[in-house]
């Protein structure tokens, strides 16, 4: 199964990523994500096969500790595109308070499950939430415009658990679910 571990937003913000991708909406050529599923991805694992479930959340188990995070807030505001204004492949609302927890658990997660097998990220880490992907460049302007030109602020949640997701890519997009969950 395709998987990867993050932190999900609470439902009660699923309104204000979806308020904050109305501002893109006329950009033609973007693919939104679903804000009911709004999640900061800590690390993209790929294929995990299911009776490695069990060391993957060991790993992360000791990752929770390695960083030495318990419990906290994050709030998800502003804009950015990913790798550039000028190539512009995806659209994302960042992490202002609790960016210096989730970059810990990131780097811990990495060392942990690259110990396990998984590929290293080949990038650096920026926590974010996804709103967009861009399939081809005809509304760049309009997201130049808006990326350059507004900060939003979609909310505040209490980090609580790093969950191992399952995606399953399907005609609409992918579906999401919670394979298993580690506290802070």
């Amino acid at each position: 199964m395709r998987c990867f571990l993050a932190v999900d937003l609470p439902d009660s913000l699923a309104a204000g990523v979806a308020a904050v991708q109305d501002r893109l909406s006329d950009a033609d050529g973007l693919r939104f994500t679903d804000p009911e599923s709004a999640h900061v991805t800590l690390k993209f694992l790929g294929e995990v096969s299911p009776d490695r479930v069990g060391a993957v959340e060991d790993a992360v188990e000791s990752a929770v500790e390695a960083a030495g995070v318990g419990p906290f807030d994050a709030s998800v505001g502003g804009l950015g595109v990913f790798p550039s204004l000028d190539y512009i492949r995806v659209v994302w609302v960042g992490v202002d308070d609790g960016a210096a927890e989730l970059t810990r658990l990131h780097e811990a997660i990495e060392r942990e499950t690259t110990a396990l097998g998984f590929d290293p990220e080949d990038h650096e880490f920026t926590p974010h939430v996804t709103l967009a992907r861009m399939d081809d460049a005809r509304g760049k302007v309009l997201v130049r415009r808006v990326v350059g030109g507004e900060s939003p602020t979609v909310g505040s949640f209490r980090v609580r658990e790093v969950r191992l997701k399952k995606s399953d890519l399907g005609p609409d997009g992918p579906e999401y679910e919670t394979v298993a969950r580690v506290s802070l």
